[in-house]
């Protein structure tokens, strides 16, 4: 800030202490004004005090011309403006001076200070000059008159160019703060965006993941049943044709709950839960609630249940025990209500434990413990080892690597404990615990 209150930059393409090359000319002008104007007065000054007239002009020149340094230096214009007041000059520059020097950031004390001093000046020899045109008798007006002249005149060359000067400043400082606080509020505006396009990319990630997870549990049980179930109707397919059409049946309706399902979570992908194909795009949230409603009817034949519960293990269980998995179920605890978020999750996490028993260890005996407890509800699926080394992979079941991840997302969403690991014997366990 300059001593104007003008807003002085680096972008400034102004000489010296200008901001632009409009305010120096604009200064040049009023100065070279001021020099004419004193130089001019000067001619009287010099007959009054017995000097040369071209003395006088000069002096009056040099002392007009300190107006070009108003915007760097005002309290020296308004002092020098004071200082040739009795020569009867300088009138241009006094009221010059004292407006760049009440609209600039200097202290008002000081402002006041100057604004006094030039006003006693003018008052003192306005009274004294107009005096003695009284007495010589130049003026015709009474001695009553004299002190009413002085004190307007000093008046009329103080007050209007120190009002004035304090109006622009403030209004320059008004300017200046408004301009700023739309910076500001640009600057804040830029960084909301930036956060809010951060939150956006946080959400898409979530339901990305939400609809991985969904998606996982909807279809890695059944079809990993379908596959069992097939391995096994190839087995017995010539020895006991009553168990292999048994089989087929089982496999036959798993794969229609299946694509129901996928069907279902591919439409809202595709139509956004029933619109026209050339619609606005699905928000993937969409996705997310269409997988996980399909995802809690995985286990309902009727497909309009509230979706899997703790009731559902034994039937869990027996699915699995069909399949030719040797399972044991020990329920510790009466059954009571929980939320459903929690039933679900510890549906879940059992589901996913007994479809990676399928997959990595077929023909291992299993281990099922739910334990309701008072303040939260605990589970684990634990298996030995397999019977014959690579025995896991021999009905070709594929796996991911996601079914672990999402039970231990599904877990911690509910503040919960999560923990899988081999055992000592070959085995691997399961284990969970969940706030109740």
């Amino acid at each position: 800030m300059t001593t104007t209150g003008e807003e002085h930059t680096g972008a400034g393409n102004g000489p010296w202490w200008w901001v632009g090359w409009r305010s120096a000319l604009l200064d040049a002008g009023l100065a070279l004004v001021s020099a004419f104007e004193c130089g001019s007065e000067g001619v009287r000054f010099a007959h009054d005090a017995g000097l040369p007239a071209p003395v006088g002009v000069a002096f009056g020149a040099v002392a007009g011309s300190v107006l070009l340094v108003r915007r760097k230096w005002p309290i020296a214009v308004v002092l020098v403006s004071i200082a040739i007041t009795p020569a009867q000059m300088g009138f241009l520059m006094g009221l010059v001076g004292l407006y760049t020097l009440a609209a600039s950031e200097l202290p008002r004390r000081i402002t006041a200070a100057l604004a006094g001093m030039s006003f006693a000046g003018m008052l003192i020899v306005t009274f004294v000059r107009a005096h003695q045109s009284v007495a010589h008798g130049d003026v015709p007006m009474g001695n009553w008159l004299v002190p009413f002249a002085s004190l307007t005149t000093a008046i009329g060359m103080t007050a209007p160019p120190v009002l004035l000067g304090l109006y622009m400043g403030a209004r320059r400082r008004l300017m200046e703060s408004l301009r700023e606080r739309a910076d500001s509020l640009e600057r804040e505006l830029q960084l909301l965006a930036e956060r809010a396009e951060e939150r956006a990319e946080w959400a898409r990630n979530e339901e990305r993941t939400r609809i991985a997870r969904e998606m996982h549990d909807v279809v890695a049980h059944r079809v990993s049943l379908m596959v069992v179930h097939a391995a096994a109707l190839q087995a017995v397919a010539r020895k006991d044709p009553e168990k292999a059409v048994k089989n087929a049946a089982l496999v036959g309706d798993m794969g229609r709950q299946a694509l129901t399902e996928l069907r279902e979570m591919l439409g809202v992908l595709r139509t956004g839960g029933g619109s026209d194909v050339r619609g606005p795009a699905v928000p993937l949230a969409a996705v997310g609630a269409a997988a996980a409603a399909a995802a809690s009817r995985a286990v309902d034949d009727s497909g309009g249940g509230e979706g899997p519960s703790l009731a559902e293990i034994d039937e869990l269980v027996g699915q699995s025990a069909a399949a030719g998995m040797v399972v044991a179920l020990s329920v510790e605890g009466d059954l009571r209500g929980y939320a459903r978020e929690i039933e679900q999750t510890a549906y879940r996490v059992v589901q996913e434990a007994l479809t990676n028993v399928h997959k990595h260890a077929a023909g291992a005996k299993t281990y099922v413990r739910l334990a309701h407890r008072v303040s939260e509800i605990a589970m684990q699926v634990e298996n030995e080892c397999p019977p014959e080394v690579g025995a896991g992979s021999s009905v070709g079941l594929p796996s991911g690597g996601n079914g672990l991840l999402g039970m231990k997302e599904r877990v911690a969403a509910l503040g919960g404990v999560f923990v899988s690991g081999p055992t000592d014997a070959g085995g691997f366990r399961v284990s969970a615990v969940i706030p109740a």
